[in-house]
């Protein structure tokens, strides 16, 4: 069975110090590339997400820009294309990753299932159907937003979902509890 990694989101503005900083984000940076150094023989690809905003646009209300954001349905400004918030955490680094979804352009984007690759337009679900891939583990931030959103959109595909569960940070405890309880019930494997 061909399985691929999907790490999701781990970029600066969601760590420590980020526009929307979850606890123990850095961490789960060190330990997602420690994960990828000593286990990419076990997948097939491995597939990083990026939150990608348009500069100076509400990204169709996702970011707040003349009120404050509710963190509900809108955000501080994070993310922003070709901004150090934007970048991925260190150790990680774009040369880890077999291939680059960048979501939210313009509109917004939890699921890596809702973004696209910046050379050829294709979508995730595209890229592990071209590789015939069946199952995926999924790591990253923010365990009870994207994360959530793009194990569950996996296993509404048809693939075969496993969370790392100790390679993610959630925005909150009890949110992070709530979206694991909602994907085991939905057949997903945190593992």
């Amino acid at each position: 069975m061909r399985k691929a990694l999907i790490v999701v989101d781990v970029q600066n503005d969601f760590v420590e110090g980020g526009a929307l900083a979850c606890g123990g984000g850095k961490k789960v940076a060190q330990n997602v590339h420690y994960w990828i150094e000593n286990h990419k023989e076990d997948y097939a690809l491995i597939v990083a997400t990026r939150d990608w905003h348009t500069p100076d646009d509400t990204n169709g209300g996702h970011i707040a820009i003349d009120a404050d954001p509710d963190f509900i349905d809108t955000w501080a400004a994070h993310c922003v294309a070709d901004t150090k918030g934007a970048e991925y955490c260190e150790p990680l680094a774009k040369e880890l990753f077999d291939v680059e979804i960048l979501k939210g352009q313009g509109k917004p984007a939890y699921s890596g299932f809702e973004g696209i690759t910046t050379e050829d337009g294709l979508t995730l679900d595209g890229i592990l159907k071209e590789n015939d891939i069946e199952q995926v583990d999924v790591v990253g931030i923010a365990l009870d937003y994207c994360v959530y959103q793009t194990a569950k959109d996996a296993v509404d595909l048809g693939y075969g979902v496993t969370v790392l569960k100790g390679l993610t940070a959630s925005v909150d405890e009890e949110g992070g509890n709530e979206a694991v309880e909602k994907l085991e019930k939905k057949g997903v494997r945190v593992v």
